[in-house]
């Protein structure tokens, strides 16, 4: 009788063992002092441009001879470690939305970038959240959500490569492309 029991109770407290593991939440460590960050799942993930069938085709950037829009659609800033709107990154994006409310048929890419510092996946994901705080900012101010699409390219896309903190500063930044 007890090898009846064994058959049955090892392969249940497997499962058990098993099913708790998937219910647990994924955890990153973040850069800064070894805390852990939860990672957040949005209740209804928009798709990104790959999955509508889009991808980044059509979007350009502002050429050096539209004086007009360069000065617009300027880089914004963030913070180490933060996808905060600072306020000179607001009033960026106040500007821009103005333009693009005014322009109804232009649609917009925000990327979102990272300094080098920190897992290639997280910076991945904080450039995420920074396109994304700059996406909904520009909702908030009248901007419709299909006329802006998000893509992070983290620390794969320095505008300088060198490895300090002014670099690492100008690295951090949201850019913007048309279509």
């Amino acid at each position: 009788m007890h090898s009846y029991l064994k058959l049955f109770i090892i392969p249940c407290a497997l499962a058990l063992i098993v099913c708790s593991a998937c219910a647990k939440k994924r955890v990153k460590e973040s850069p800064l002092a070894g805390e852990a960050l939860e990672e957040q799942q949005p209740a209804l993930a928009e798709p990104t441009l790959e999955e509508a069938g889009l991808g980044t085709q059509g979007f350009k950037e502002i050429s050096a001879d539209q004086a007009e829009l360069k000065a617009i659609f300027q880089d914004i800033r963030f913070d180490y470690d933060d996808f905060g709107l600072r306020p000179d990154a607001k009033e960026t994006l106040n500007s821009i939305a103005e333009w693009l409310m005014k322009s109804q048929s232009t649609q917009v890419l925000i990327e979102g970038h990272c300094d080098e510092r920190g897992a290639i996946e997280y910076n991945l994901a904080l450039g995420e959240r920074r396109s994304n705080s700059a996406k909904k900012y520009l909702e908030q101010l009248g901007v419709p959500s299909e006329r802006t699409y998000t893509i992070s390219y983290g620390e794969e896309r320095p505008v300088d490569p060198s490895h300090t903190e002014a670099a690492w500063a100008k690295n951090r930044r949201g850019h913007f492309l048309l279509r």
